[in-house]
C-alpha cells in the first residue's frame, strides 16, 4: 500500500547518497543532555535540517547511527539527540529544547532558517513528532518542513504536547504539512495498523501523505535489529531491515524536498 505526496511547489533536486559523512558527538543541550550532529560532506549547497528522535528506551541517541548516517550520506545535516521517556514529564522537555536547539543554529547547521527543518522519528520519537506537526500551538506556531514517522503509534497523548496525535488531526482546521510514514507489517511492538488509521485520516483531512509498508519488524525500520544479549538495538543485518532503513533514509531526503537516487 503506497499513498503518495504531491510536492506541493517546493523545488526538488537531486543528489547522491554515500558522500563522507562526519559526526560530532556529544553535543550538550538543554537541561544537561547530549545530542550527534551527523553532517553531510564538502561540496553540496544549504539543505534543511533534519532532527530525529529515538523511541522510548532513554538515551538512545545511538540507536540511529546507521540511519542518520544514511540520512546525511544524501546531503542533509541530521540532529540526533538523547531523551528521556522515564523522566516526570515523559521526556517532553528534552524533545522541545532539542527542537529549540535545532532551530536557533539551522542557519549554522544546514544554512537554511528554521521553517526549513523536517522533524522526523521512530515509535514514540515518531508519535512525537506527529503531534507537533499537527499542533503547532504546542510549539508557538512552528511549523516542520515536513514530518517524517517510522514505526510509531498514535492514537496516545505525545510528550511533546500531552495530546494524541490521532485525535488533534481529527479536530484540527490548521494548514497541512506533508508526512512521511514507514511501517513494518511484522512489527509486534506497534502493528502496522496504526499507521494505516494515520494515513487513512491525513488522506480524509486532505493533508499530503506517502506510507510505505516493509516487510520488516519494529527496529527494521530505522535498519536495526534487536539485540536480547544488551536490550539494545544494533546495525541490521537481515536484508529486509536494510533495504527499509535505507527507504526510510530516502523518505527522510524526500521530505526535505530532495529526490534521492537509488531503488525505491
Amino acid at each position: 500500500m503506497v499513498w503518495r505526496a504531491a510536492s506541493g511547489g517546493r523545488t526538488v533536486r537531486d543528489v547522491h547518497a554515500n558522500a563522507a559523512v562526519s559526526v560530532e558527538r556529544g553535543v550538550p543541550y538543554g537541561p544537561g543532555k547530549l545530542l550527534d550532529i551527523y553532517r553531510p560532506g564538502p561540496g553540496g549547497g544549504p539543505a534543511p535540517t533534519v532532527l530525529l528522535w529515538h523511541g522510548v528506551g532513554p538515551d538512545e541517541r545511538d540507536v540511529l547511527a546507521t540511519l542518520a548516517t544514511a540520512v546525511a550520506g544524501h546531503g542533509l545535516t541530521v540532529v540526533a539527540p538523547d531523551w528521556r521517556s522515564d523522566a516526570p514529564d515523559g521526556g517532553g522537555a528534552h524533545l522541545l529544547a532539542s527542537l529549540a536547539f535545532t532551530r536557533e543554529r539551522a542557519g549554522s547547521l544546514g544554512g537554511l532558517g528554521d521553517d526549513a527543518i523536517v522533524l522526523a522519528g521512530w515509535s514514540r520519537g515518531g508519535r512525537s513528532a506527529a503531534a507537533v506537526a499537527v499542533r503547532p500551538d504546542a510549539v508557538d506556531g512552528w511549523r516542520p518542513l515536513g514530518a517524517v514517522c517510522l514505526g510509531a503509534a498514535y492514537t496516545r497523548p505525545a510528550p511533546t504536547t500531552g495530546g494524541s496525535p490521532i485525535e488533534d488531526l481529527a479536530a484540527t482546521e490548521v494548514a497541512p504539512v506533508p508526512f512521511w510514514l514507514v511501517h513494518g507489517t511484522e512489527d509486534t511492538i506497534v502493528p502496522v495498523e496504526a499507521s494505516r488509521e494515520f494515513a487513512a485520516l491525513l488522506v480524509t483531512k486532505g493533508w499530503p501523505v506517502r506510507f510505505e509498508e516493509q516487510p520488516t519488524d519494529h527496529a527494521g525500520v530505522i535498519g536495526a535489529e534487536y539485540d536480547p544479549s544488551t536490550g539494545r538495538c544494533r546495525p541490521a543485518t537481515a536484508p529486509a531491515a536494510v533495504a527499509a532503513g535505507e527507504l526510510s533514509a530516502r523518505m527522510i531526503a524526500e521530505a526535505a524536498g530532495l529526490s534521492p537516487a537509488g531503488p525505491g
